[in-house]
């Protein structure tokens, strides 16, 4: 699907009721949610999924949790460390609310995605309103997407 496919009128022609319209966003969240879990959990451990580290701490499966929405309820994937000191900023640990992400998640889907979109939504509204600048568990490749112009960090 290019990236102009993903709004026109065809795509949106297979949408009969709200419902199913509401059902594919809620989808999209939820894949969102889940990826943007996996990628804290990658710089809190300092490394990524299938490399190599020293860290005595690890990746150690998922654990299911029921978040609400502005779409709904859902069920979404927390990765889990094995010590357990993952503590996600997204979806707090005990928190079953997810405010205001699931716009972001749409609009990057509507956006087609590109990167400087992507950017864009991530330094407006996950960087700047949750981590510390600079964070210091975040992997190294993406600080100067994060923070242009900054060489210290």
């Amino acid at each position: 699907m290019q990236k102009d496919d993903f709004l026109s009128d065809e795509f949106l022609k297979q949408f009969k009721t709200g419902e199913e319209l509401n059902n594919f966003l809620k989808q999209i969240q939820k894949r969102g949610i889940e990826k943007m879990l996996e990628g804290e959990l990658d710089g809190h451990l300092g490394y990524e999924k299938y490399q190599t580290s020293d860290n005595p701490n690890t990746r150690n499966g998922y654990s299911n949790k029921k978040v609400r929405t502005s779409f709904g309820e859902s069920e979404i994937q927390v990765p889990r460390d094995r010590d357990g000191s993952f503590n996600p900023m997204i979806v707090p640990k005990r928190d079953s609310m997810v405010d205001g992400i699931e716009n972001v998640i749409v609009s990057l889907y509507a956006k087609g995605m590109s990167n400087s979109d992507i950017e864009e939504q991530i330094r407006e509204y996950i960087i700047l309103r949750c981590l510390p600048l600079p964070y210091p568990g975040l992997p190294k490749r993406y600080r100067p997407i994060l923070w242009p112009g900054r060489t210290a960090l």
